[in-house]
This record gives C-alpha cells, sequence and structure tokens, in this order.
C-alpha cells in the first residue's frame, strides 16, 4: 500500500518502519523533521497524505489532532483510510471521524498499547472504533505493527477502551509498588514477595509482567534505571482522559482519581521522564 504517516515521535517511527519492513511504501511527516530509515520524508503534511491510500497518525493530544486531520481531510483523496492511533478523548475522536465522514472518508480510531518496545517489536496491541469496513481496510496493517487489534466497537469506541485498560493499569501499579513497599518494611524478602504474589491472588499484569522491583521478575524498566517504556507523564495523561470521562458521563471511579492523583503528585516532584513504575523508588526514598 500507499502510506502518509504523520507524526514520527517515539512510537511513530518505529511503526512506520515496521510498514516499510513489510514491503510498503511509506511517505512520513512530523513537526521536528525527524526522519526514519526507509520512509520517504515529506517537507509539508500535505506531501504526506496527498495520493495516498492509507493515513496513518501518532500525535501528542485530541486538539492537535482536530487541527491536524482537518488539513488530512482537505488534502486526502477519495476512499482514503485515515488511522488515527493517538491516545486521546473520546469526544475528538468522535468529531474526526465525524470529519471524514463528511467527507467520504474512511476512519479508525486505533489507540495502542505496548509502549516504545512494543512498537520496535510489532507486538502492539490496537483497541479500534469505526466501522467493520474500515476495519477490514485496516486490519493487515494492525497486523503489521502489533500482534492483536480489537474491534471495540463504532467511533470513539476505541479510545473508551484505551483509556479503561490505562485506568486500570495505573491503579494496579500503584497497588504493586505500596506492596513491595511494605514488604519492605516487615523486612519481607522482594523475591519471596515477588514469588507468592505472581502465583496468588495477587498476580497482575504490574506484577508479573512489568514488575516495578529491579531484580525481580521479567527484565522491566526497573532494571534499567527507571528509563521509560511507558513515561509516568503518558499515564497521568491518560488517567486525565479517564477522569474527565467519569466526570462527564456520571462514573464514579474513586480508585482512578486518587490513581490520577498520584500520578500528578509524582510528575510534578520529579518524576517527569522516569517509568510510571518508579512509583515504587519514590516510596522506597520516603
Amino acid at each position: 500500500m500507499k502510506i502518509g504517516f504523520v507524526g514520527l515521535g517515539n512510537m511513530g517511527a518505529p511503526m512506520a518502519k515496521n510498514l516499510v519492513a513489510a514491503g510498503h511504501a511509506v511517505t512520513g511527516f512530523d513537526t521536528a523533521g525527524v526522519t526514519v530509515e526507509g520512509v520517504t520524508p515529506a517537507a509539508a503534511m500535505e506531501d504526506a497524505v496527498s495520493g495516498q491510500e492509507v493515513i496513518v497518525t501518532m500525535l501528542p493530544n485530541g486538539a492537535i489532532v482536530r487541527t491536524v486531520h482537518e488539513a488530512i481531510v482537505a488534502a486526502a483523496d477519495p476512499e482514503t483510510l485515515i488511522i488515527d492511533c493517538s491516545t486521546i478523548d473520546v469526544e475528538s475522536a468522535r468529531a474526526v471521524h465525524a470529519l471524514a465522514g463528511e467527507k467520504g472518508l474512511m476512519s479508525l480510531d486505533a489507540p495502542v498499547s505496548g509502549g516504545t518496545g512494543g512498537a520496535a517489536a510489532g507486538t502492539l496491541t490496537f483497541m479500534v472504533g469505526g466501522s467493520e469496513a474500515a476495519f477490514a481496510k485496516g486490519r493487515p496493517l494492525f497486523e503489521l505493527m502489533g500482534a492483536k487489534a480489537v474491534h471495540c466497537g463504532e467511533a470513539g469506541a476505541g479510545q473508551a477502551a484505551k483509556i479503561c485498560n490505562n485506568m486500570i493499569l495505573g491503579i494496579s501499579m500503584i497497588g504493586v509498588c505500596e506492596a513491595f513497599h511494605l514488604a519492605d518494611k516487615l523486612g519481607l524478602d522482594r523475591q519471596a514477595m515477588f514469588d507468592v504474589a505472581s502465583t496468588s491472588s495477587g498476580s497482575c499484569w504490574s506484577l508479573n509482567t512489568y514488575c516495578p522491583a529491579p531484580g525481580v521478575g521479567p527484565e522491566s524498566p526497573a532494571d534499567r534505571d527507571y528509563k521509560p517504556g511507558f513515561a509516568a507523564e503518558l499515564m497521568l495523561k491518560d488517567l486525565d482522559l479517564s477522569q474527565t470521562a467519569a466526570e462527564k458521563n456520571g462514573a464514579a471511579t474513586e480508585l482512578g482519581r486518587h490513581a490520577r492523583d498520584v500520578y500528578k503528585a509524582f510528575v510534578e516532584g520529579g518524576g517527569k521522564g522516569r517509568d510510571f513504575s518508579a512509583i515504587l523508588e519514590k516510596l522506597s526514598a520516603g
């Protein structure tokens, strides 16, 4: 396929590279002037999206997505499929779907889970909202950039799934970090704590796969001085999105709200640029 890719940051660059490796012709644009091996650089965004069969975007927030998609819709060819892989608010996702629909373009909101490691390895999970026809057209590309793609429903459903999933993740990571902190205070060996909890009722992804304790469990950012696979400020962004959605829809999410407040304090207190599992390091430091 001929693919335009807008947003070649820490996530977008390896995703675009995987598409190139599979033999697709990818033209890319990034406002920072980033270039990716094998991706044809475009001098302007319109050059990246004109004449393409599929356009993929990976952008920071809903306001930017809305602005960029206005330009994409104006420049894209008829019947182009637009896939937005950004993590944004549900309302913005639905707005850009409507914008695409007015011009007769297919669109998908397809945020991802898996972090920069998953983007590089091509093992991301895509949570996808949009029509069945659009999902069918996009599925081959999801299979190249990731390990799993779930069609969650109509416009905005992918974003809804993403913020609910990451609310669980933020809450569970704080719980795991607090459990290790308490174990330390009680004189319990961290390895023993892991061996028990990872095979009993405390088992969860934040413990078993992404353990926040260095030297315990599978290798994780904790073993690399908490260099982020998923930065704390990105977790804060997702938790902010979950709480905005909860407030607008009258959902009671007390633990989600508390997790948002914990990460807000962590990021503002020096945690920016650290992995979201570095909450354990903060607790251990007192």
